[in-house]
């Protein structure tokens, strides 16, 4: 499965949020911006791994990925992992 580069651009912003949600967790104590923040990043997370997704199954069944779209915040927050 080739990646184009939307998919190496998505790859790199999951890569970025997973490292900032690593270093809070790595504090000793959280302020509530860092609890802000990681809730955010955690969001954002789901959002890209959901839109990885959906290039990959669009893809897998002959269709153009480009027709994924980022998924509400509620929608992906219910998501069971």
């Amino acid at each position: 499965m080739a990646l184009d580069k939307n998919d190496e651009s998505l790859l790199n912003n999951i890569d970025r949020l997973v490292k900032g949600k690593e270093q809070l967790y790595s504090k000793s104590e959280l302020t509530g911006d860092d609890r802000a923040r990681r809730a955010d990043l955690k969001v954002h997370l789901y959002q890209c791994w959901d839109l990885r997704r959906q290039r990959r199954a669009l893809r897998e069944f002959g269709k153009d990925p480009h027709e994924a779209k980022v998924r509400p915040s509620p929608i992906v927050e219910n998501y069971e992992q």
